[in-house]
């Protein structure tokens, strides 16, 4: 089957003006008679849920947290894109589109991603309204940074703590429409079902965490906006509640899946210290701005990195990718950074690691900061102190964190990364609307597949869950609302509502009875390691075969050995888990499965068996350019639907960062 995307007709750049002059709307009395269901208040969910609040809608959010404030957006660090071209560097609408298209290495849906950088700049305008405290140059205007894949500076940024001030605009727009009556906030609830009525979404069941009780919610139209799903490997750089249930629920009630197996690997992490860790912490791109990323010439150097001199470091980036160097796209950085410690160049204990460094961006701030001063003849250690102050001001809190975790101060030696699990390009299918095949269920930011093909560049996905949230789904959900006014509430009586609840319940009281020997923790980890060794940075056919009958194993045993304790009716987070874990182990599978039929390398999927000559990707445009969307057919069992992707404006060629 082939999907329709709902992109309107016409000129690229008048598709998104044309569609909101032209699309439905409700009526202010109409829209106070329906309600609306928002699973998850990060960006997308929070931006979503204030907007519609605001427009008159009765909308209830969910998240399950103690606070929507506690969303894991709250953790990105480095920025925002938008094309403002304030720097005056040739920025505009098109480049963010053209930079982000092939950034997703032509594997993204060309009306999405321009009406994305069109809508940008309204983003920065939007949040600047609500207080959010952007860096500023001495001037007073915005400040922007590099980040990769990009020769331009358009990412906004706040410090090193982008994500939390978002966060925090976005919530107190929700909270003002809290108080006002329009949003009723469930916390500490999580969606365990969605509920279907002749076809379409018209509610979920949710379990209240603290008491363990189920409740039936009934909703015109279900949003979920729920994150993405990278703890599928279990050591992630996502908050360790950060998992699959809401988007998968809805894949296993007919919700096609899109491009499971793309996932994006960050290439600057602080590296695994031991078995012990539960999660990675991320030390931001925006580090990749003025950090140089070296290894010794040598292999199995033991010095010391101060003690290696220049002609004696090998900038591979820098080597290999000269008009991008330290800057190309995450997934080229971290396949390099995994390339030189395979060949034996890596660094620190594990050898599993390669030097960032900020010694010659220190001290590049420092000259400036003593020409400011019109200090001349100045020695090294003054200059040196001078730029630890301006690298302070841009990532002091980034620097701070990294001493707490390694103990080893960045301002004096070089940081130590390797890449790690991040965010996942995969998620629901859903059309330019944001809706999935499922009608009334839309999926919104990281839970989509929509934008960012097989890589998401740096700073984009805060980017994606904004416009998401604020400037289309208001637009988009009005257009298909419009012909629900007639639709009164449906009661949570409903046989549909009595079915799905006992669903859900039959499914908790079997993880009880099982009283297994094993805890769902080690369940995960074992997953995890599948799935990193065998569907990670790299992957091959025969990896990909073995990890899909390794992950049934675990399925089975997990469902015959694992160790639930506590009770159904209380407060009980090992439960929450076994049911995350539970859904990560059969996406896991889909994942192997999406990974072994795409034979191609693209993006943040690479294929040992596709690559060229100099180790870069090797697309099969003539085979593989399309989205892969595949539809849950039972227990191991997946129908593959396409959606053909036309690239009317952008021509795909072997992408290049040298």
């Amino acid at each position: 089957m082939t999907l329709n995307s709902k992109i309107p007709a016409g000129p690229l750049e008048t598709k998104w003006e044309k569609y909101k002059s032209t699309c439905k709307l409700v009526n202010p009395a109409n829209k106070r008679q329906l309600e609306v269901i928002v699973i998850g208040t990060g960006l997308a969910g929070a931006s979503a849920a204030a907007s519609l609040g605001e427009m008159g809608y009765k909308v209830k959010a969910f998240c399950f947290q103690d606070s929507p404030r506690r969303a894991h957006s709250i953790a990105a660090q480095g920025g925002i894109n938008a094309a403002k071209n304030y720097q005056n560097d040739g920025d505009s609408t098109y480049r963010l589109f053209y930079d982000t298209v092939k950034g997703g290495d032509y594997r993204s849906r060309e009306g999405n991603v321009y009406r994305l950088a069109s809508v940008s700049a309204n983003i920065i305008d939007q949040c600047v309204a609500q207080g959010v405290p952007f860096a500023r140059e001495y001037s007073g205007l915005l400040s922007n940074r590099s980040f990769g894949g990009v020769q331009v500076q358009r990412t906004f940024y706040a410090a090193g703590q982008t994500g939390q001030q978002l966060l925090i605009g976005a919530y107190q727009a929700l909270e003002r429409q809290v108080a006002l009556g329009n949003v009723k906030m469930y916390s500490r609830h999580e969606m365990l079902e969605i509920v279907m009525i002749d076809g379409k979404a018209r509610g979920i069941i949710a379990r209240d965490l603290v008491s363990g009780k189920l409740e039936r919610h009934f909703g015109h139209a279900v949003l979920l906006c729920s994150g993405g799903y990278g703890n599928v490997f279990y050591l992630s750089t996502n908050a360790m509640g950060s998992n699959v249930t809401a988007i998968w629920k809805a894949h296993k009630q007919g919700a096609y899946f899109g491009n499971p197996c793309y996932t994006q690997i960050h290439p600057t992490c602080i590296p695994v210290s031991g078995d012990h860790q539960s999660k990675l912490t991320l030390m931001s791109e925006s580090l990749r701005n003025d950090g140089r990323i070296w290894v010794p010439k040598q292999k199995g150097d033991t010095r010391k990195p101060n003690e290696i001199p220049e002609e004696e470091r090998d900038y591979y980036l820098e080597r290999r990718y000269p008009a991008f160097g330290n800057l190309v796209p995450r997934d080229v950085a971290s396949r390099a950074a995994k390339e030189r410690c395979d060949a034996g160049y890596g660094v620190g204990s594990s050898k599993q690691a390669v030097y960032l460094d900020f010694a010659s961006a220190i001290m590049r701030y420092g000259k400036v900061e003593a020409g400011k001063k019109g200090m001349e003849n100045v020695d090294d250690a003054t200059i040196k102190q001078m730029g630890d102050e301006v690298v302070k001001e841009k990532y002091g809190n980034l620097f701070e964190m990294y001493e707490k975790i390694t103990g080893e101060d960045p301002y004096k030696v070089p940081m130590r990364i390797y890449p790690a699990v991040h965010y996942t390009m995969g998620g629901l299918w859903v059309d330019y609307e944001l809706m999935t095949n499922v009608p009334g269920l839309y999926s919104l930011g990281e839970a989509n597949f929509s934008d960012h093909g097989a890589n998401r560049l740096g700073a984009s996905a805060l980017m994606q869950g904004l416009a998401d949230g604020y400037f289309v789904i208001p637009y988009t959900l009005g257009n298909n609302l419009a012909d629900d006014i007639r639709t009164k509430a449906i009661p949570t009586d409903h046989p549909a509502f009595v079915a799905a609840e006992k669903e859900v319940s039959d499914r908790i009281n079997k993880l009880m009875d099982i009283k297994g020997k094993e805890s769902v923790e080690s369940f995960h980890k074992r997953l995890g390691k599948i799935m990193w060794d065998k569907c990670g940075m790299a992957r091959n056919a025969k990896g990909l075969q073995e990890a899909i009958e390794e992950i049934k194993a675990l399925r089975k045993e997990f469902w015959s050995n694992v160790f639930v304790p506590g009770d159904v009716n209380e407060y009980n987070p090992e439960l929450d888990k076994a049911g995350r874990v539970a859904d990560f182990i059969e996406l896991g599978e889909l994942m192997c499965i999406d990974a072994l039929h795409r034979n191609e390398s693209c993006g943040g999927h690479f294929r040992e068996e596709y690559q060229t000559e100099d180790g870069e990707a090797l697309r099969q445009d003539d085979q593989y350019m399309y989205v892969a969307a595949w539809e849950y057919k039972g227990d191991s069992n997946y129908e593959l639907h396409k959606e053909a992707l036309d690239y009317e404006v952008v021509h795909p060629t072997q992408r290049s960062y040298k």
